[in-house]
């Protein structure tokens, strides 16, 4: 039986909790063995989660039996952490929700999570720790590059390439075809018509620069 721990407790980190211990694996495979944060009273508010928090992300060596599972929001300190954790010798999950679906011919990296009503679509590509919002959709033969963070309801059209670390906002539309560049932020209800430079903020209808 393995430990399950769960990297980041903010808001996701107990997201992902449930979402785990929904899957057919919990109790079975694993069990959860706490967090690693950063925030040493990030539970604070939480009495049930209070001793939870096991240890500091940022220098945290795994244990043998420990798996994780990655539950850190924004791309670039996701990114981070994981590289530090795999370097120390991590073994990573991923956190597919029994209510979520992947469509055939789909590939998946490491670390994922697919919250419930996340959609992958037929032949999409989806590198590793790629978070997967509620009712979110990938779709066909898109390509989302590694640490991208997808919000509740957004909607990547078929042919959509994400670049590296791209964070899109909640009830966003990306246009098929559209390739968005490394670290690009697309903004809540944005509609993404053209490419997206790295490194840009785009938002609005159709979406713009910020």
């Amino acid at each position: 039986m393995h430990e399950l721990i769960i990297v980041g407790a903010g808001g996701f980190g107990r997201e992902v909790l449930s979402w785990a211990n929904a899957m057919p694996e919990a109790g079975k495979q694993w069990t959860f063995g706490g967090f690693i944060e950063e925030v040493p009273d990030a539970l604070k508010s939480y009495p049930r989660l209070a001793t939870a928090i096991i240890g500091d992300d940022r220098d945290y060596q795994p244990k043998p039996g420990q798996i994780f599972a990655m539950a850190i929001g924004d791309p670039k300190r996701k990114l981070k952490v994981a590289a530090d954790l795999l370097a120390r010798g991590a073994v990573f999950i991923n956190v597919i929700h029994p209510h979520s679906a992947v469509g055939e011919g789909v590939k998946l990296g490491i670390g994922c999570v697919l919250c419930p009503g996340a959609l992958v679509s037929a032949d999409a590509v989806v590198g590793n720790f790629v978070s997967i919002n509620h009712n979110a959709g990938v779709g066909h033969d898109v390509i989302v590059g590694e640490g991208c963070t997808i919000s509740s309801h957004a909607d990547l059209t078929g042919f959509v390439k994400l670049g590296r670390g791209v964070m899109v906002g909640s009830h966003a539309v990306v246009l098929p075809k559209v390739e968005v560049g490394d670290f690009a932020v697309v903004g809540a209800g944005a509609v993404v018509v053209r490419n997206v430079a790295a490194q840009t903020t785009v938002y609005a209808q159709p979406a713009r620069k910020l």
